[in-house]
This record gives C-alpha cells, structure tokens and sequence, in this order.
C-alpha cells in the first residue's frame, strides 16, 4: 500500500527523519513506536503530505505521491487524523460528519440557486450515512451534541468517524490513545479492529500505550533518531537489544540483568 524510500526531512541541521525506509502492507494494522523526538510524527506528515521530503520517495499503490498536498491525497483515500483532535467545536457531531466529503452541490453557488432538490438530496443521505457511522461507534446518542462539548476519547472517535464518510484506503492515527480513559480507548480499538477486518482498512498507528499496540499491531515498526531500528512483532521488537537500549532505555536493560543474575 505504502512504501517509503530513504526518506529524509530536514528542519537546518536538525535531521528529523534521517532515511528512513519502510513498508506497509495492505489490510494490516501497522505499529509506528519510539521515542520522543524519534521522527515518527514528522514522517507521517511526510507521507501524507503536510510536509515535503528534504529527499527520497514516498508511493502509494505504485504511484509516486511525493510531496502531493493533503487535499490530493485525500482523494485518493490516504488520510490521517492528529494528536490532538481538529473538530468544528460548533456544529453537533452529525454535521461534523456531513461535512467531510467534497465536492457537494451546496458548495457551488450556482445550485443554491437552481439545484435546491439535489442539494436536499445529498444531505438526506449524508445525514444516513453520519447517523450510520455514529451508530458504528456507538455514540450515536452525541448524534446533537455540539462537538465541541463531548469528551477527548468521543472527539478521537468522531476524527475515526471522519474517515468513514469518504472512501478511506489506508488511516494514520496519531496517538490516538492520547487522554483517553480505558473504557473509551477499548471502543477505539474494537472500532479499528473492525474496520480492518470488515472494511478492509490498512491502519498506521503511532501509540504510545504497548497494551493498545499489542492488541492491534502486526507487525510493529520502531524508529529512534529519525531511522528505522527494527520491525517485527511487538515480542520481537521488545527483545531487540537495539530497542532495548534506544526506546526502552538501558537503565531496564541492566535492571532485567540485574534481577536475572539474582
């Protein structure tokens, strides 16, 4: 689905993202850990487009979509949420929802005048489709809150809820646990699960929370200092000595040692 190609990103001498490469495989769920500071967010605005690439290359199905604007990406089903959520605090959730697809006919000046009946039409079933997706979620009863209003873990939800109103190919979740009480982080995860498996989503995941990685994640990517340390599966990556040493710190290295020894 995905493949990034020695990607590097530049801030002057700081090298944020420092050749990185790496894969991402259709219909899978893929873990991106690592420290603070390791580059992780900067590449996922890299890939879809918040930022140019100081060098290397980025694909999508083949298509080289270096450097593209977000909006054009968009479009072509790669889409990512934040972590901390971008909603319009205003409008209720449902029309927080309504809004996500382009190009409706109530956006064109013309047909507020003389297309009154498709612009009713199209919301008729943009309402179905928001009030299907917050039944999806299991916040259907936020349906009038104003977005605003509801709870952290509710507005990542409805961020997970934009993606559901366009034709989503692969999602880039920012911490997406970040703030959010276990109850509401469980709904999350059993919402990406299922989207995964019946809707055949392929998920990126930064997280920072190992329980919420261990349960999506396969395989799982580490990167430290802008590179790409290891890949594997969770088990794998935690007994990389690498990992160890660069994300877990060698203070519990050498505790383990120590309790082994005793």
């Amino acid at each position: 689905m995905i493949t990034v190609e020695n990607v590097h990103k530049h801030f002057g001498g700081f090298h944020a993202v420092d050749g990185a490469t790496l894969t991402i495989e259709e219909r899978s769920i893929t873990g991106l850990i690592g420290p603070n500071g390791a580059g992780k967010t900067t590449l996922f605005n890299v890939i879809a487009g918040v930022l140019e690439p100081t060098s290397g290359r980025v694909t999508m199905a083949g298509e080289d979509i270096t450097g593209l604007p977000p909006h054009t990406l968009f479009q072509k089903g790669l889409l990512r949420t934040f972590q901390i959520a971008h909603e319009f605090g205003s409008m209720t959730c449902r029309e927080n929802l309504m809004m996500v697809p382009g190009n409706q006919s109530g956006e064109q000046l013309w047909n507020t005048w003389f297309g009154r009946k498709r612009i009713a039409d199209e919301e008729r079933a943009l309402r179905a489709k928001a009030d299907e997706v917050l039944e999806f979620l299991t916040i259907e009863h936020l349906a009038d809150h104003k977005a605003g209003q509801v709870s952290g873990g509710q507005k990542k939800l409805l961020e997970l809820g934009r993606t559901m109103m366009v034709d989503a190919k692969i999602v880039f979740l920012d911490e997406v646990g970040a703030g959010v009480n276990r109850t509401l982080l469980n709904t999350i995860a059993d919402a990406i699960l299922r989207l995964n498996k019946e809707r055949n989503y392929t998920f990126v995941v930064i997280e920072h929370d190992m329980d919420f990685i261990e349960r999506l994640c396969d395989p799982v990517i580490c990167m430290a200092e802008g590179k790409v340390l290891a890949e594997g599966t969770l088990a794998e990556i935690k007994a990389n000595e690498q990992v160890i040493e660069a994300y877990l710190g060698t203070g519990l290295k050498n505790k383990e040692k120590a309790g082994a020894e005793a």
